[in-house]
């Protein structure tokens, strides 16, 4: 199957289904809290096995060690320092109500998720360079991960006044970055001056960073042992279930096809 077919699959299949989470808040009957404490663990487990079982293992057999494992370093502190700059991960954004009034605040948050989404693209784009196996399993860890993240910007919208239907058009036009994103860095991957190998390395520090920054610590945070337990099954659960997914699509999917993949490149450097 052609490889530009499964990305932009992926990319707009990742970004539809990272809407769930917000339009359930727009429109499910269940606790969103509810939904909050099952998808939030699973997104951790997620990240952390995409970037130890998949991301970082393809940039260790396509570059070297040391160098491979720097770069996720390198890029897993660009991050924490790219959050604490800009503020574009996390979400807890209580103070803006004091400040600059509702509209340019929600115009700040949809501008945040939009540069956050495009990341994501780039993420997804670099997995895809290096097969499509990888690019699918990065595509479900990210998926699994903005679930919770769509549910905080959408209530955040919804609190700054703005109707449902805008809410739910302004994060959709948002997801497309993704899309823009996975296109953007695929298409002219070949000609960057980094390899793929360090790419994935950057997409590894990523994930691990949004996990255990962003995700792990509102567990830790959770005071009920039982609810506590049971997140902590989820988040090994989502852990097994990335795995297997790796498992299951490298053996579907030709991991070794790089006939169609340096035909890609020889077009990139033409």
């Amino acid at each position: 199957m052609n490889e530009w077919f499964i990305l932009l699959i992926a990319a707009t299949a990742g970004s539809l289904v990272s809407l769930i989470g917000g339009m359930y808040l727009l429109y499910g009957k269940w606790g969103v809290a509810k939904l909050q404490r099952v998808a939030v663990p699973f997104a951790a487990g997620a990240l952390l096995a995409a970037a130890f079982f998949d991301v970082l293992p393809e940039a260790l057999e396509n570059g070297e060690a040391s160098q491979v494992l720097q770069v996720a370093l390198i890029g897993f502190l660009f991050f924490f320092i790219l959050e604490r700059g800009l503020g574009w991960f996390h979400h807890h954004h209580e103070e803006d109500t004091h400040t600059h009034g509702p509209r340019r605040n929600a115009s700040l948050i949809i501008v945040g998720d939009t540069l956050h989404n495009f990341i994501d693209g780039l993420a997804i784009g670099a997995a895809f360079l290096v097969s499509p196996a990888t690019g699918i399993v990065t595509t479900i860890a990210i998926a699994a991960h903005e679930i919770p993240q769509e549910i905080g910007d959408f209530g955040l919208l919804l609190a700054k006044g703005m109707r449902r239907s805008t809410v739910l058009w302004a994060n959709l036009f948002s997801a497309l970055a993704t899309v823009v994103g996975a296109v953007l860095v695929y298409a002219f991957g070949g000609a960057l001056p980094i390899s793929e190998s360090l790419l994935l390395a950057i997409t590894g520090g990523f994930f691990i960073y949004i996990a255990a920054s962003d995700i792990i610590p509102t567990i830790h945070a959770e005071p009920r042992r039982k609810i506590a337990n049971i997140q902590t099954a989820i988040l090994v659960f989502g852990v097994i279930f990335v795995a297997a997914s790796t498992t299951i699509a490298h053996s579907f999917i030709s991991h070794g096809d790089h006939s169609t993949h340096e035909e890609h490149e020889h077009e990139t450097s033409h």
